[in-house]
């Protein structure tokens, strides 16, 4: 059974998570719901992002926000789903899915369409016509339903962008666990993107991603775990939960020279201007 690391100082002000899998386990089973939320409250992250990455984890998402009054839902399917939907069920089991996360993403407590985008790491090119014909179905769904989308986007930028252009971007869009260089920054947000930032931009070897940083525009700055994965340092390569997220936002703070409580208040507007009032 993985063990979680020591919960770090509290924030002065509170933040939320705008990215988490309170459904997953890293390394063994997930950490109770409540446990979780109230370690994320005892260090001042107020309310989490729940994301679905499957039908059944999309549902899961709906569920643990009805239940609990500080967690938001996000409903989609992942990237990597749609090639393994598509080839199990073919394109009628695809398009039932997908079906069902268009009428999950029209309930209240759903904030978000996503995680949804490209993944060229773990999805061979010939998943890519079914990884990016379901994209573009959740851009669609996004738009219908005047939610945010979350975008995960994995060595694929410039078909991100292809495809939203081509599309017509929803209103608001978050570039989850944000991964390009200063150069992509500049180009996203000039488009008006929110780019989320999680643990990786504390990680030694991420001098790029802090440079990224630099270059978005201060109303466009999230910040998430994506726990249990991308923990901060100094626990890289533990489980993560979103009571660490102090340690990404601290980074933050020190990489844009803010003072800390301004950050979490810029942080906490931001992630409502993101998902709607939290």
């Amino acid at each position: 059974m993985a063990t979680y690391p020591a919960a770090p100082d509290p924030l002065p002000r509170p933040v939320i998570d705008s990215h988490c899998h309170l459904d997953m386990g890293y390394d063994g089973d997930p950490m109770p719901v409540d446990q979780a939320l109230a370690a994320a409250a005892g260090v001042g992250v107020s309310g989490v992002i729940q994301v679905g990455c499957d039908l059944t984890g999309s549902q899961w998402a709906v569920e643990a926000a009805r239940d609990w009054p500080n967690v938001w839902a996000a409903v989609a399917l992942h990237p990597n789903e749609a090639p393994r939907v598509h080839a199990a069920g073919g394109l009628t089991a695809l398009e039932s899915e997908l079906g069902q996360i268009a009428e999950l993403a029209r309930r209240p407590e759903v904030r978000a369409v996503g995680e949804t985008g490209m993944d060229f790491y773990r999805t061979e090119p010939s998943g890519r016509a079914a990884q990016e014909e379901y994209f573009r179905a959740h851009i669609q769904i996004a738009k219908d339903a005047g939610k945010a989308l979350v975008v995960h986007d994995r060595e694929a930028h410039p078909d991100i962008l292809r495809i939203l252009d081509d599309e017509g971007a929803p209103d608001r869009v978050v570039m989850h666990c944000f991964s390009g260089d200063a150069d992509f920054a500049r180009e996203v947000t000039r488009r008006g993107y929110f780019c989320s930032f999680a643990g990786v931009v504390t990680f030694k070897n991420a001098s790029g991603l802090r440079d990224a940083l630099l270059a978005v525009p201060p109303e466009l700055v999230l910040v998430e775990t994506d726990a249990p994965f991308l923990t901060p340092v100094p626990h890289r390569g533990r489980p993560n939960a979103s009571y660490l997220l102090p340690l990404t936002v601290r980074t933050v703070a020190e990489v844009r020279q803010w003072p800390l409580a301004e950050t979490c208040d810029r942080l906490v507007a931001n992630t409502e201007s993101a998902f709607g009032a939290l």
